[in-house]
């Protein structure tokens, strides 16, 4: 299972389900899986709470590790900031636990693994350890260290990966796929407002649209390392399309009526995950990718096929 999905059992975890089991602990979980993460005094003033019933219910979502917490410098003294764990908990028992998981395949796929890309400047790949190749140069997208990174942005165009089928070789077929990333949009330096229509297509197939609302950099991205400059992009938003039998989802909201069927995915020994800025985007504001290392979410982009024998 990856880091943001949380399957259990509820005579096993009675602790997430007394967590999950308060309006203020929902709110606040809304709340930092929408704005990211937030100190105490932040997320007060916006559910217009007293600190002190949050810090009572953080305490109980940091005890059933739905939240995560850490200690940061501030101007008088430390503050508590609060990260989101999971964007998505299943409270299932034993028998549906163990069929979720034999019945889910699971594909990671590093950020500089793509297979093919046309991208504009300004334009740029970066590791951990530092800037690969040139900036706004969109050569350097063939760099072969491209295969280190962590972060990569661009104005207009796209990259595109080749996931294996792992369906076909384990002889299942796809009821639904999923694929996870973290986005934001790309403008020089940061911008809050700063909209992008970020588009997937599968197997050549557009599947649909999100408008990123901005490139983020109000905050150092929790795993962003700390030479990256302050007024880069720091992290963006997870999002999860999910494509199944009766069209196109967004993190759970229908955007389009491309089904499996259209994609054919089924039938290919490979499914190919391209991602980008259309050219007749209404917001063409550039895009983000954050894989390990970078953002918020410590992840690459991941594939999920839900399968049936």
């Amino acid at each position: 299972m990856s880091r943001n999905f949380l399957v259990v059992d509820p005579e096993e975890r009675p602790d997430v389900l007394k967590g999950l089991a308060s309006s203020v602990r929902i709110k606040i979980l809304k709340l930092l899986h929408v704005r990211g993460p937030l100190n105490i005094n932040e997320i007060a003033e916006t559910l217009d709470l007293p600190q002190s019933t949050i810090s009572s219910n953080v305490t109980i979502l940091e005890d059933a590790e739905l939240i995560r917490s850490e200690s940061q410098k501030a101007r008088k003294g430390s503050q508590k900031i609060c990260h989101s764990t999971f964007d998505e908990v299943l409270v299932m028992f034993k028998e549906d636990i163990n069929k979720l998981k034999s019945d889910g395949i699971e594909v990671a796929m590093p950020l500089g693994l793509y297979t093919s890309c046309d991208v504009t400047a300004p334009c740029g790949i970066c590791s951990t350890d530092g800037i690969i190749g040139l900036l706004d140069v969109p050569e350097t997208f063939l760099d072969p260290d491209r295969m280190k990174a962590g972060l990569i942005w661009f104005t207009r165009g796209f990259v595109e990966y080749q996931f294996p089928n792992n369906a076909k070789l384990a002889q299942t077929e796809i009821s639904a796929l999923e694929f996870s990333m973290e986005l934001s949009s790309e403008v020089p330096g940061t911008s809050a407002n700063w909209p992008s229509d970020i588009s997937i297509w599968v197997n050549g197939v557009e599947c649909g649209t999100w408008t990123s609302p901005g490139d983020f950099g109000d905050k150092r991205g929790v795993y962003t390392p700390d030479w990256w400059k302050l007024k880069g992009s720091q992290y963006g938003k997870l999002k999860t399309w999910r494509v199944g039998q009766n069209g196109t989802y967004i993190d759970g909201v229908k955007i389009s009526d491309v089904s499996l069927k259209d994609i054919d995915v089924n039938t290919h020994h490979s499914i190919r995950l391209r991602i980008g800025i259309r050219e007749d985007a209404r917001h063409p504001g550039g895009l983000n990718i954050f894989g390990r290392g970078f953002g918020n979410y410590d992840q690459d982009i991941v594939l999920r096929l839900n399968t049936s024998r």
